[in-house]
């Protein structure tokens, strides 16, 4: 077929280029390029990946801890700094600060085994801090104290704790010689002088710490304890309280405070009610800060506990040392208390099964029907039993003395009670208080005409409770 009309040319025509164009897509090119390649070294983020977590400081865990301790919750406290120290393991600042609430903390403890465990935490963290700056007045000061507190008689035999109260007294010493001026030092030592029994060299170190820094809490609880050491009760429960206001939430102080009220509540007929009130309110209110608080602490129950079995109010008391059972379940000290209290109000038969979990441990089933507990709800837990020390004494002589006054024909609660006899025989010889109680449960135990036996045990009446609370410096 044959078209008319122009030619069809099949021919490239010569478009302009747009030098612009070029050279932004250059840039975008060489742009795209560099991201891609800081990707693949990781300079650079892929788009929408998820915000990294940030890393907390040292010092907001330091806050944290100060927070904590200001609180009275010294658990989450010393929690906090742990994890500092985990971050700056060469701070010797965060070691002794750590070891300071380590040791109060110990104060809040129910058994001997949980005071010595906790204050020696406290002595690794202080000589960690001392390996780091063995110079430093506020280490030296600290360890002091801890090494203080590590000579509670009760927890060391006398020769330990005689070392341990020199070798507080030498670290205190070199605090002052570094630094003069250092008011915890001051009132450390005079602490350690009080337990030294050099009570005026006390009383002229602790002045000189309140007169440089009234501010401290450390300085009015030392004031407190070389007054009560003295007997000037009243102005004990003045500094107490000076030391509660500086801060509210450490449940110690009411715990030391309510038990002078006590004691003076025991020495006082005329005024035993109105002492007892005083107490019952300090303790009542330690209870109600660790509710608050959340934290699990017994000493509160067990305080108020022994107020209401030393004013006669058995029943109360017993009922709040089973409050106190309910946080600590399997915690010996606890059941020994509980089965002291029965005794007093002449449950003799009930004392029994307590006292043994206290002494000898029991099982989950003992343990349950001690504390009356629904084995459906309450946990079920074993008990490991106290060994013999000053602080569980009371609880084998009381032990013993109610297997032989209720022991009869045929039964074997005179041979454990031989067998505890003969524990506190190798023990307390020279004591003649327990040796005493001792004695009449042996004669009980040995004596052939049963129609002549006590019928009740002959433990004697004047043996007051002694608690938890007062084992502490």
């Amino acid at each position: 077929m044959y078209l008319h009309g122009k030619e069809p040319t099949f021919r490239k025509s010569h478009a302009k280029i747009n030098p612009y164009r070029v050279l932004v897509l250059l840039v975008l090119i060489v742009f795209f390029a560099s991201i891609l390649t800081g990707i693949a070294r990781g300079d650079v983020e892929p788009l929408f990946m998820p915000t990294p977590t940030p890393t907390r400081s040292t010092d907001s865990f330091v806050v944290e801890g100060d927070t904590h301790f200001r609180a009275g919750n010294l658990n989450a406290a010393i929690d906090a700094y742990r994890r500092a120290t985990t971050l700056d393991p060469n701070d010797a600042r965060l070691f002794t600060e750590m070891a300071r609430i380590q040791t109060y903390s110990s104060a809040l403890l129910t058994t001997d085994a949980e005071r010595r465990a906790r204050l020696e935490e406290a002595m690794t963290s202080i000589d960690r801090a001392k390996e780091l700056a063995p110079n430093d007045s506020q280490v030296l000061a600290v360890r002091a104290f801890v090494l203080d507190w590590n000579s509670n008689p009760l927890l060391v035999d006398d020769e330990t704790s005689e070392t341990l109260l020199n070798q507080a007294e030498s670290e205190a010493v070199l605090a002052l010689q570094i630094d003069n001026t250092n008011t915890l030092a001051l009132a450390y030592y005079a602490e350690i002088l009080v337990d030294q029994k050099k009570w005026n060299q006390a009383q002229q170190y602790i002045q000189q710490a309140v007169e440089r820094n009234a501010d401290l809490m450390d300085v009015h609880r030392i004031q407190a304890y070389t007054y009560e050491t003295l007997g000037a009760y009243n102005l004990a429960i003045e500094e107490y309280e000076k030391a509660i206001e500086i801060m509210p939430n450490y449940t110690y102080l009411y715990i030391a405070a309510g038990r002078i009220y006590r004691y003076l509540g025991s020495i006082n007929p005329e005024l035993s009610q109105v002492y007892y009130d005083q107490a019952l309110e300090n303790f009542a209110k330690a209870a109600n800060l660790n509710e608050q608080l959340g934290v699990i602490d017994p000493t509160p129950y067990l305080a108020i506990a022994n107020t209401y079995a030393q004013d006669g109010e058995f029943f109360a008391a017993a009922l709040n040392v089973e409050r106190a059972l309910e946080f600590t379940p399997a915690n010996p000290d606890v059941y020994g208390q509980l089965g002291v209290i029965y005794y007093k109000s002449r449950n003799y038969e009930g004392s029994i099964p307590a006292l043994e979990c206290a002494i000898e441990g029991c099982d989950t089933q003992q343990s349950c029907e001690v504390r009356q507990c629904d084995p459906e709800i309450d946990p079920m837990v074993s008990v490991e039993g106290l060994p013999l020390s000053p602080s569980t004494v009371l609880y084998y002589y009381v032990y013993g003395s109610v297997l032989s006054g209720l022991h009869r024909e045929g039964d074997d609660l005179c041979n454990k009670a031989m067998a505890i006899f003969s524990q506190l025989r190798s023990q307390y010889a020279d004591d003649p208080t327990v040796m005493s109680i001792v004695r009449a449960g042996e004669e009980i135990c040995t004596y052939n005409d049963e129609s002549e036996m006590e019928a009740t045990p002959t433990l004697t009446p004047e043996i007051d409770l002694q608690s938890t609370e007062e084992t502490t410096p």
